[in-house]
């Protein structure tokens, strides 16, 4: 039988990191940290080779789909499979509370539109009963967001990518021609890319989880609270070790039944369609 295989996307720091060291320490399998900057991914290995731990390092630019392609290639002739997923790398940009088009546009190709690309060269080496987590926020919670036609496409049971990236491109547009319009948004739409971006996040896992079901493939994203990292900027209230613990609870612990949820940081399973609720990010 093969040797189980894990991957952690934008880990060479923060969470990430954290996430790796935790596999590393009780996952039976190999363990692959990976990164964009080759040099900071074999330093973040270094770190955890002198703990006594032996990840493995690949180069991984979620942003490049030859990247993504190159990795997927390597992972199918090396191992033919791969048995768990976390999909962590993103990025936020706080010192722009409105950004312009640019900036939106680049939170949203990392932080959604890489993913894309991620099922379409990742996915098919999943092996059966494979478990992927999604790395969301906060943000990614329905209830940061006020446009009811918004709202009534993103709760449709039949919800697919296409009407996610029209959503999403809905909003670029916006932002591009200057119709941006805060009343959309929770807290006066501070923040509106990342909120697209997370939500994005959330509904497409529960697209993805539809699609592979049938294969026992259990796919969940998680907001992990809010972790102390480069992005929040001495704001985070968690250590990464304390952060990835949901994370690491959802692939090593949690029933494999557990599908297509979102989970907090405190373990409890929050209704991603409660749009009255208070789980909306506050700047």
């Amino acid at each position: 039988m093969a040797e189980k295989v894990a991957v952690v996307t934008g880990s060479n720091k923060g969470l990430g990191f954290a996430v790796v060291k935790g596999l590393c320490q009780k996952f039976k399998g190999i363990v692959y940290l990976t990164a964009r900057d080759e040099q900071r991914g074999r330093d973040a290995v270094e770190k955890l080779e002198k703990l006594g731990l032996k990840p493995k390092f690949h180069v991984l630019d979620v942003s490049k789909e030859a990247s993504i392609k190159k990795f997927a290639d390597f992972l199918k002739t090396q191992h033919g499979g791969l048995d768990v997923l976390v999909n962590n790398a993103a990025i936020m940009k706080l010192e722009k509370l409105y950004p312009d088009y640019e900036g939106a546009k680049r939170n949203i190709d990392v932080n959604y539109k890489s993913l894309l690309k991620i099922e379409q060269y990742l996915f098919p080496l999943l092996r059966d009963n494979a478990r992927v987590v999604n790395v969301s926020s906060a943000c990614g919670h329905l209830s940061n967001l006020k446009n009811s036609k918004w709202l009534e496409r993103l709760q449709d049971q039949d919800l697919n990518t296409e009407q996610v990236n029209h959503f999403v491109d809905e909003y670029l547009d916006s932002v591009k021609n200057g119709t941006f319009n805060k009343e959309d948004f929770a807290d006066e739409g501070k923040h509106a890319e990342h909120r697209v971006s997370k939500i994005a996040v959330n509904a497409l896992t529960m697209i993805q989880q539809r699609k592979y079901y049938d294969r026992n493939i259990s796919i969940n994203a998680v907001h992990p609270g809010h972790v102390k990292t480069d992005m929040a900027q001495g704001g985070g209230e968690l250590e990464p070790d304390e952060a990835a613990k949901v994370i690491l609870y959802l692939i090593l612990d949690a029933s494999q039944n557990l599908k297509g949820t979102f989970m907090w940081h405190d373990g409890k399973l929050v209704d991603w369609y409660d749009t009255e609720g208070d789980y909306y990010y506050k700047c």
